[in-house]
């Protein structure tokens, strides 16, 4: 008996960003290197925060910070084939957001990886911790689960 969880399946996230894969993420072994996932979690929620709410994010004058990830590897990644990453959000709290994500590729059901990813959003310039940007929290309050 086996304390891994069993992967996430695509109906699991209402929405699933698209990516593609590089020649450079894999690695010396044929699959796409572990570290590529992480990049792929950060692309993914950044891309969609900046579409869904038509805001530049990068200018916004408090910014999400990453204060936490993690990643459970289920099977391997190739290029060229693309991937989406599933997103959805595990907390949204008053000054950080929790979320929970899920990479496939292919036409399988079951994600090749599950991740968590924390943001702690900090004013740009003092870097104290200030609230979650309202641009961004009405933006996310359709994703809690």
């Amino acid at each position: 008996m086996s304390d891994r969880p069993a992967p996430s399946r695509r109906s699991d996230f209402s929405v699933r960003y698209p990516i593609s894969t590089r020649w450079d993420d894999e690695d010396v072994y044929g699959h796409v290197n572990n570290v590529v996932y992480y990049s792929y979690f950060d692309t993914a929620v950044n891309g969609w925060l900046m579409q869904s709410s038509g805001t530049d994010i990068r200018r916004l004058p408090a910014v999400g910070l990453v204060a936490e990830t993690g990643c459970v590897f289920h099977r391997e990644l190739g290029f060229p084939d693309p991937v989406e990453v599933g997103i959805a959000v595990e907390r949204l709290g008053e000054r950080s957001i929790v979320y929970r994500l899920a990479v496939f590729q292919g036409r399988s059901d079951e994600a090749a990886a599950d991740g968590r990813f924390v943001h702690v959003y900090v004013d740009r310039d003092s870097r104290e911790v200030v609230d979650v940007p309202a641009q961004i929290r009405v933006t996310l309050a359709a994703l809690q689960t």
